[in-house]
């Protein structure tokens, strides 16, 4: 029996399995959820047993010549799949902001609040930064260790893996299905899907690291590692659960209690801390240098910056439970291992600004290296920021107001999303072999309206977020409360308002980028006046001569 006969048979074994599954389930979410399952597994029986070739618009798109170096396809899907959920996050980011200022936008059952704002965070961190971290992380561990994707078949189930992932968790969302924790909603079932996508991810990964032509593992990989390892650590234990019926959506946690919120916590902080910050880091070793010619400003202090981060990070997850039922000593150790947090933090940032030693003068005429600083200095003032919101004077006056709020989006929309754009950007003329972007100034234009539209956002709810904690604790002569909780919510209408616009401002630069992408992909060129003195030539890229290990090796 050949591997492609065992492949299709696996897979319509998985279909039927899910239509039973669908046809006996306990409520109709499982229901829907094993009839989606069962229309991915056919799907991909059909593309299996045509897998000879792809025909019409896929070729050229999805899938380019194999030029016997690198495998590049799953990177190409998943350049293509960061740009589509970031723009479905995006849209769903300004509809929830929006329904905060005009609750009549609150559409019963499935489009209300309470379901679009875990359906818009899941979008953002898991649909198009995951995406953007698997796809770099596949591009990036190529590169520097010359060497080829491990088992190949694989890679390509951890990309639609995790798109099938992406599907059940949202449709999960709007069918009421979830868990009802912080970054962790998905049901059991849908935990289960994820951690077998998850190792396969890990195996590609290590096993390409392992069969390296390269002596030298670049500091990126052991970023990209640790964001695997840990997320995997805290997905197990966090999403620890009992189902009620092995066909139906509803589980029961393993802890409850102030354990529960430990725990939570525990996964939720370091969530931020591997999936938004250690992944991002590694992207940012690679890209920053790469695009700016220059080699990463200080080897060392990269791998003290790698070391400190990972030690320090893992405790810091109890300084989101002050002043509640968690041990002081448990809420004073998070608090202080988040003030330290702080210095390896921006020894990062100051690595990955000094490395535009020397190339400065690109900043004014390169607008990817332009994100790219944009990105860093978001990242600095974040990672200033956390800390000292984690301090128990502060957090007394900022915890449950929209402080948290623009604290959390400053670092989303400036750190995360600016280096996610500035990645892409660059890795889509040399994926589809392009001579540079459809246009440089498309991406001017989206760093403009991205900076502005988090400028209003993040300084909205900052002055939100103050006025929120002031009000709440403001005390009048008969030591009563002076503010009823709606007059708070009243007084933040116009904040609200801003927020949206903001929010608008950077869903119209990601339209943008959308355009410029698929444009690149087409291979279009839009006339216009260079803003560099040497536009980027794929066929003349090569790597870059400098110290020994400083650089990306290409």
């Amino acid at each position: 029996m050949t591997s492609l006969t065992m492949r299709a048979g696996l897979w319509l074994v998985l279909a039927v399995l899910a239509v039973f599954a669908s046809a006996l389930a306990a409520d109709s979410g499982f229901a829907v959820h094993m009839g989606i399952v069962a229309l991915a597994a056919l799907l991909v029986l059909v593309f299996t047993l045509r897998s000879a070739d792809y025909e019409g618009i896929a070729r050229g798109v999805l899938r380019m010549p194999d030029q016997g170096k690198y495998d590049d396809d799953p990177i190409r899907w998943g350049v293509i799949a960061t740009v589509f959920w970031g723009m479905a996050g995006f849209l769903a980011g300004v509809f929830i902001a929006l329904q905060l200022a005009y609750p009549m936008l609150n559409l019963e059952p499935y489009l209300n609040f309470g379901r679009l704002r875990p359906l818009h965070t899941s979008a953002v961190i898991f649909a198009f930064g995951g995406n953007a971290l698997i796809a770099t992380s596949f591009y990036v561990v190529q590169r520097t260790c010359r060497a080829r994707l491990a088992f190949p078949w694989l890679a390509r189930f951890v990309f639609w893996g995790y798109q099938l992932f992406i599907v059940l968790a949202a449709t999960g969302y709007l069918l009421g299905i979830t868990e009802a924790k912080e970054y962790a909603e998905p049901e059991w079932y849908v935990d289960l899907w994820l951690t077998i996508v998850w190792v396969a991810y890990l195996a590609v990964f290590v096993g390409t690291i392992v069969r390296r032509n390269e002596p030298h593992i670049y500091v990126a990989n052991w970023f990209y590692l640790s964001f695997i390892l840990t997320i995997a650590m805290l997905h197990l234990v966090n999403n620890l659960s009992m189902p009620a019926s092995l066909l139906g959506s509803k589980s029961y946690a393993a802890f409850s209690g102030v354990q529960d919120a430990l725990t939570q916590w525990w996964y939720g902080h370091n969530a931020v801390g591997f999936f938004l910050t250690a992944g991002f880091l590694a992207m940012m070793y690679y890209f920053v240098p790469k695009q700016a010619e220059r080699p990463v400003y200080s080897y060392r202090l990269s791998i003290i910056h790698f070391w400190s981060l990972i030690f320090l990070y893992i405790w810091a997850g109890p300084h989101h439970l002050h002043y509640t039922a968690l041990p002081d000593w448990a809420q004073t150790l998070g608090m202080v291992f988040s003030v330290m947090l702080w210095m390896p933090s921006w020894g990062g940032m100051i690595n990955g600004l000094m490395t535009l030693n020397g190339a400065w003068d690109k900043v004014r005429t390169d607008p990817i290296i332009r994100m790219m600083v944009m990105a860093l200095a978001f990242y600095g003032m974040s990672t200033f920021e956390g800390p000292m919101l984690s301090v128990k004077s502060v957090n007394s006056l900022s915890h449950y107001t929209d402080w948290t709020i623009g604290h959390v989006h400053s670092g989303a929309l400036g750190w995360n999303g600016m280096i996610t754009f500035a990645a892409i950007y660059y890795l889509t003329p040399r994926l589809w072999n392009r001579q540079r972007l459809y246009s440089l100034r498309m991406v001017n234009w989206h760093f403009w309206l991205a900076t502005v539209g988090i400028v209003f956002y993040a300084s909205s709810m900052w002055v939100a977020g103050i006025m929120q904690g002031l009000m709440w604790r403001e005390y009048g002569a008969d030591g009563y409360l002076v503010y009823a909780f709606s007059d708070t919510v009243k007084a933040m209408h116009p904040m609200y308002i801003m927020r949206a616009f903001g929010g608008l401002l950077y869903l119209t630069g990601g339209v943008i980028m959308t355009i410029n992408v698929w444009r690149t992909i087409a291979g279009h060129l839009r006339e216009e006046a260079p803003m560099t003195e040497t536009p980027h030539d794929a066929a003349k890229d090569k790597p870059i001569v400098a110290q020994p290990h400083a650089t990306p090796a290409e």
